[in-house]
């Protein structure tokens, strides 16, 4: 079964496995990346981020299209698209985990550990998260920031390129999901 189907048949199980009200969903989550190096920054942006919470379980799982992130140049997100992710074999980044200890009954903000695996260009590591989640009524905002190493995903960068790529790589999220029902 390949990532794709494993991961809209987690998407499909945990959609059917709970109440309504405790399904949030986002299609439109926000993941940037940032890469400084004293040669050159290079950031991009991404929309296309699905994600849904289950409050029932404390589970998250997050779909990332790589073909969606944005570059300020066009020449980055070729050599990003092509080179790097390869991103017509692997067209998708996955994070699947659980929050830790988290309050469903408190409206406002919590600070919390998501613990799980996110799966790169076929690579799956162990990932903990540190995250601001702001409950309300109808939303579930999950906010963040985190380190990525390059070489734990094995993507290779060519040594006269190694100074204009920086070998962690700052990732942000904003993810809002809302209610199912809604």
């Amino acid at each position: 079964m390949t990532k794709i189907s494993l991961i809209l048949v987690l998407f499909l199980g945990l959609l059917g496995s709970t109440s309504t009200r405790s399904k949030y969903i986002t299609k439109q989550g926000e993941i940037t990346f940032f890469s400084y190096t004293t040669v050159e920054n290079i950031q991009a942006t991404n929309n296309v981020v699905y994600s849904i919470v289950d409050l029932e379980s404390d589970k998250i799982a997050i779909s990332i299209l790589m073909k969606a992130f944005e570059f300020d140049k066009s020449l980055m997100e070729s050599h990003f698209n092509e080179s790097y992710i390869e991103s017509d074999l692997y067209p998708q980044a996955t994070f699947t985990g659980d929050i830790l200890n988290y309050d469903k009954k408190f409206t406002g903000i919590q600070t919390k550990i998501i613990k799980g695996e996110f799966t790169l260009r076929g690579y799956t590591q162990p990932l903990e998260l540190k995250a601001q989640i702001t409950n309300t009524d109808d939303t579930i905002t999950i906010t963040g920031e985190t380190e990525l190493k390059v070489q734990d995903y094995h993507i290779n960068i060519p040594p006269i390129l190694k100074p204009n790529i920086a070998d962690n790589i700052k990732i942000s999220f904003n993810l809002i999901h809302r209610n199912h029902e809604d």
